[in-house]
């Protein structure tokens, strides 16, 4: 075997579909695997990763993660992690726990970047501090002020998983994962459960770091363009001085069992009005496949049952009625064993909490399954599916997220079982066997069902039930834990709890060591791009549309955003948009019902979907709000693409009242379900509602207010459904008009001069008539508001417009930004608060600035941290090397790595919002030529606007009444969930 600074070649490959040379090596002393990945990709990624399977609920291995990027041997540092989010013009910078894994990637366009990247992760893991003072901070540990007030639990990942026990869709999926695992890692929860994280000693966590991350349990990945002897010659310099071990860490199969399992969960759903409704999963646990055909053809069969609203499973449950949305993430593959799941949220539940209708929706789960057997699946609905997942491969499609961290997951899903990591980043091969199989006439994707689900007895009914007062009752055993807890403690004991905590809390706000933070690599100034990145955009004037069009190379791909003023509408109507977008795609024509229009989407295009895009323009007091139906095709497929696009707008067929009530409870359903995961962007659009026409538009689409709306439009289809459908066709009355339209285009010029032609008959084709722009006058009184959910965290927010005040902009202020969040919000509201995350938001169009914190146990005291930020930034002595590390971070933030489509609608959103490059390369300019003073600036800024302030919080209802009491009543508390 070829051997290259101490790795030997275990195999070769050439992978053409992600035109990749792919080398898979072992580190001959270390024992370490490395796969190399070998390509153009100038978005570099590297990941190390190890198998880190639990024995207990604790979140050792979750607060593993968090602790190893605490400080290293090498980088001394209290936080080497937030030192590279300062100053790293980084694409990706994280790290994940699994189950069964723990991955920390890293990405850069960056060479230098991405070198220093590696170094400082692969200290992290291989020789992190690990005092105990992290577990502490990271983990849990008790706090106490005085002798004689009550103990509590502060820490991090404690706080973070109570926010995810708050959440139903959280706990349903957990509870589906251990129910169908039992009898091995999989059955305790990895992320950590709030009554068992307190148990994890700090003995216990030095041994599973000892035991699992060992170059021998290691997993190591590079990708991209970087030189590939480079990457060996760095990692054997790393791994020096480890001896190759046997590390037990392997994943056992579960065994199988003979009978399907029944179980039941509560959850809290908040006020018991509201609560009446539950949840039903089934699950089924698969067999351990290493063929790449039958994993492709299980994840086609994924999409043919539940991927589109018109799957014929998705769409039995959805018309039963018996529910308001679908349960349950279908195809999970991430897992040794992968497993399916799929149910309804939104059940009906007696008067004795028991769900209604539990025995129905399994019978019909069953009953569908079967007919799809024995009848025979749609060939339409393979057709769609084939091609859509087929699209998906070939384009690749990540968003902000590397392709190269992508296709690590993808090698780990057989590597780290250990199976073939080339296997799963190919798909050529299995894709035609599959092909193969369809055209011969074999019922392929019917035996999978029979094999896989219908004749598998490993399969679990999970019911979960709605039990209003749950979190107060867990509330209480948590008192009553820690009641016990500090009864069993001596007065000396007690005392050392406190002068612990306050030794804690001294480590956190000691700052680190000048010599200690030099130890951090960096790039300098001169590394960077002085002038922005510019995007292609031509501008034309189309059959009375505007045209705006972007040459770049796609890759064959037509993508094709369409776009409607809504600003034509009345403002009473933009609670419809949502709605509206949906039923183009989703409702059905009058040619095709919404199953036939499905499956011709997914037949002919890469997909079709409905947005919204509402923005102040920079520097006027006006906004631009746009209904967008986003859509994407081969160049081949581009007719098909513009005849599907004609005939829903020009015969929707709206009046479809039972379609249209699905949509209604799916939309509430998902709202209600979102409020905790994403508690903070609530938080944040609810706050700048208050101060923009742009912003308040949204709140009307998707926030707070356009759930009440939705409750509101449940009830008024079943009344008055000819009031809904004549408010509906109004709006698509208005709304298409050539003349209020708009299409961006992204493609490479060989390819738009003939697509040009086709697009100028598609927009010929559509209603124009002169534009009348509405008068929007939103009624918004700036208040300070509660908004109660049934959640063990909080989600603070506090926001002013500093137009309003009269703050001239400046590009330092994103400078500032970065670093008011990498330090005094990172430090007082995570690090100290034992919050999720702290952070603020400057809109430089509309000039609203927010405070936000993310699962927070704290209110009051996150709001304190908040307005102290003015004195800190006055105060704030800043050296030349903090200064340029933000600098640099800012610019990576500016700079980042984005595919073409995703290029051509952020041009888009400049344009609509007046962004020009003279504007960018301004704000360039100044971020560069940030300074100390800057910073002294901004702090009188914020000192000056205290009164100007408005805040939101998302929460219990106990904390933001003991709030309210606190200060006399100064929020104006209402019920969302």
């Amino acid at each position: 075997m070829e051997s290259n600074f101490g790795f030997e070649l275990v195999e070769e490959k050439t992978i053409n579909e992600i035109k990749t040379r792919a080398r898979l090596y072992r580190h001959i002393h270390s024992g370490a695997r490395l796969l190399s990945l070998e390509n153009e990709d100038e978005n570099k990624v590297f990941g190390i990763t190890f198998r880190t399977p639990p024995t207990d609920s604790t979140g050792v291995a979750h607060i593993m993660e968090h602790c190893v990027l605490c400080g290293s041997q090498k980088y001394p540092v209290k936080e080497p992690f937030i030192e590279l989010v300062k100053g790293s013009l980084n694409t990706f910078l994280n790290a994940f726990t699994y189950p069964d894994k723990t991955c920390y990637p890293v990405a850069s366009q960056n060479l230098q970047d991405f070198y220093n990247l590696v170094d400082v992760y692969v200290d992290a893991v291989f020789h992190p501090l690990l005092s105990e003072y992290m577990l502490q901070q990271e983990g849990w540990h008790y706090e106490l002020e005085t002798l004689d007030s009550p103990l509590s639990y502060k820490g991090v990942v404690f706080n973070e998983m109570k926010g995810a026990y708050s959440n139903p869709d959280d706990l349903i999926e957990e509870f589906a994962r251990q129910s169908l695992f039992p009898d091995n890692t999989y059955a305790v929860d990895y992320g950590g459960h709030p009554r068992h994280i307190p148990e994890l000693t700090y003995p216990q966590f030095k041994a599973f770091h000892e035991n699992y991350y060992h170059p021998s349990n290691s997993y190591i990945y590079f990708y991209g363009d970087d030189n590939p002897d480079e990457r060996l010659r760095r990692m054997d310099h790393y791994l020096q001085g480890f001896e190759a071990i046997q590390v037990d860490s392997a994943i056992p199969l579960q065994p199988q069992f003979s009978e399907p399992r029944r179980m039941e969960i509560s959850f809290d759903p908040g006020d018991e009005s509201e609560g009446r409704k539950g949840r039903l999963l089934v699950n089924w646990l698969l067999a351990e496949t290493s063929e790449a055909e039958t994993e492709l053809g299980l994840s086609i069969l994924g999409h043919i049952l539940l991927g589109t609203p018109a799957s014929p499973l998705r769409k039995a449950l959805i018309d039963s009625g018996l529910g308001e949305d679908l349960a349950g993430g279908g195809l999970e593959d991430d897992l040794r064993q992968a497993y399916f799941s799929t149910g309804l949220k939104g059940i009906a539940v007696e008067p004795d909490n028991q769900l209604a209708d539990k025995d129905k929706i399994e019978t019909l789960i069953w009953q569908t399954l079967e007919e799809l057997v024995h009848g025979g699946i749609d060939p339409d609905t393979v057709m769609a599916s084939m091609n859509t997942v087929e699209f998906r491969l070939r384009e690749m499609n990540t968003g902000s997220f590397p392709r190269g961290l992508l296709l690590m997951l993808r090698a780990l899903s057989g590597w780290l079982y250990d199976r073939d990591p080339f296997e799963p980043l190919g798909y050529e091969q299995p894709l035609e066997a599959i092909k193969k199989r369809l055209e011969s006439g074999e019922k392929y994707f019917e035996k999978l069902i029979s094999h896989y689900l219908l004749e598998n007895p490993h399969r679990t009914i999970i019911v979960m039930q709605p039990k209003p007062g749950l979190n107060q009752m867990q509330d209480e055993e948590e008192q009553k834990r820690l009641k016990d807890a500090r009864a069993g403690l001596s007065e000396v004991e007690l005392k050392q709890v406190i002068e612990n905590a306050e030794l804690l809390k001294n480590i956190q706000e000691t700052p680190d060591p000048p010599d200690a933070l030099a130890t951090i690599p960096r790039l300098n100034l001169g590394d960077l791009e002085k002038e922005i990145k510019q995007i292609p955009l031509e501008l034309e004037q189309e059959k009375g549309s505007r045209l705006l069009y972007h040459d770049l190379f796609t890759n064959g791909i037509v993508y094709l955003d369409v776009g409607f003023d809504l600003h034509t509408l009345p403002q009473e109507m933009l609670p419809y948009i949502s709605l509206y977008g949906r039923a183009l795609v989703e409702i059905g024509t009058e040619t095709q019902d919404f199953v036939r229009l499905s499956q011709r989407i997914g037949q002919v295009t890469g997909g079709i979907s409905s947005s919204t895009l509402a923005t102040q323009v920079r520097e006027a007091d006006r906004s631009e709000v746009w209904l967008f139906l986003r859509s994407k095709a081969t160049t081949a497929q581009a007719d098909g693409l513009l005849s599907i696009l004609k005939d829903i707008l020009l015969t929707v067929k709206l009046d479809n009242r039972e379609r249209f009530k699905q949509m209604v409870l799916e939309e509430k359903a998902q709202l209600e379900t979102g409020l905790v995961p994403a508690g903070h962007r609530v938080v944040n659009t609810r706050l700048r509602a208050m101060f923009n026409e742009a912003d308040w538009a949204e709140e009307q689409m998707s926030g707070v207010d356009y759930l009440f709306f939705i409750r509101e439009l449940a009830e008024a289809v079943e009344r008055d459904w000819t009031s809904v459908l004549n408010r509906l066709e109004q709006v698509h009355h208005i709304l298409v008009n050539r003349q209020a339209s708009l299409c961006n285009i992204t493609l490479d010029s060989e390819n738009f001069m003939a697509f040009k032609p086709k697009l100028d008959r598609f927009l010929d084709s559509l209603p124009s008539f002169p534009v009348e722009r509405a008068v929007w006058q939103p009624k918004v009184a700036p208040i300070n508001e509660g908004l109660t959910i049934p959640a063990q965290v909080n989600y603070v927010g506090k926001g002013a417009d500093l137009y309003k005040t009269g703050y001239q902009l400046h590009g330092s202020i994103s400078v500032i930004n970065k670093y008011l969040g990498t330090t005094w919000l990172w430090e007082r509201v995570r690090i100290q608060g034992g919050a999720y995350g702290g952070f603020s938001l400057f809109n430089h169009r509309s000039g609203v600035f927010t405070f936000l914190s993310y699962r927070d146990p704290n209110l009051l005291t996150t709001l304190e941290n908040y307005d102290q930020s003015a004195n800190f930034l006055k105060e704030l002595q800043l050296d030349d090397e903090e200064l340029v590390k933000s600098i640099i971070g800012t610019i990576g933030d500016l700079d980042a790595y984005l595919l073409p489509d995703a290029k051509g609608n952020l041009s888009l959103v400049r344009y609509l919002s007046g962004d020009t490059d003279e504007s960018r390369q301004q704000w360039r300019d100044q971020v560069l030529g940030t300074k100390e003073t800057d910073f002294h600036a901004f702090g009188e800024t914020l000192a000056n606007i205290q009164d100007q302030y408005r805040v939101v919080v998302l929460g219990s209802a106990e904390a933001i009444q003991t709030a309210n009491a606190e200060r006399n009543g100064w929020l104006q508390v209402n019920r969302v969930l």
